[in-house]
């Protein structure tokens, strides 16, 4: 099982909800495939809030993977690629390619996203968009390949 932890980075007031959506969604993607939910907890969209809350996820040893929700976009408050950056030891490029490349064929405006996918502590860290369509998309377009990517940043297989 892969044991997974939400972090849901949540938007300025009035767009309450379009989080909870998305998530309800990438749960049920997730239904489909050897993950079991942990954790899930929300922080406002602030970079120093953000990197503190990846840091205590990750840094435990009760989560293979983190999910993060929102915060990815070009607008002045999206700061969570930047937190993550700040938090990861290394980064993993080809996963976050991925997403924008194959969700990208339906969903062009993924390409306004700025997600990064990276490691610490052995933890799998990824980065989705708020938008319940471009997070689906997003997720489900690395889906089979994050039991990979987590046994590899655990050290149980050559990567």
């Amino acid at each position: 099982m892969v044991r997974t932890a939400w972090l849901t980075v949540e938007a300025p007031a009035g767009t309450a909800g379009r989080e909870e959506v998305a998530l309800q969604g990438l749960r049920a993607l997730l239904a489909q495939g050897p993950y079991v939910e942990v954790d899930y907890q929300a922080v406002a969209d602030e970079q120093a809030l953000i990197r503190a809350r990846l840091r205590l996820m990750s840094d435990g040893d009760g989560v293979d993977l983190v999910l993060s929700c929102g915060g990815i976009g070009i607008g002045r408050r999206d700061r969570t690629p930047e937190a993550t950056l700040e938090v990861i030891e290394r980064e993993v490029p080809g996963l976050a390619e991925r997403m924008r490349l194959v969700a990208g064929e339906r969903h062009p405006e993924i390409a306004l996203t700025r997600g990064v996918v990276g490691v610490r502590r052995g933890v799998v860290i990824v980065n989705l968009p708020a938008q319940a369509r471009l997070a689906q998309a997003a997720l489900a377009s690395v889906l089979e390949l994050l039991p990979a990517a987590v046994a590899a940043a655990r050290g149980s297989a050559e990567g």
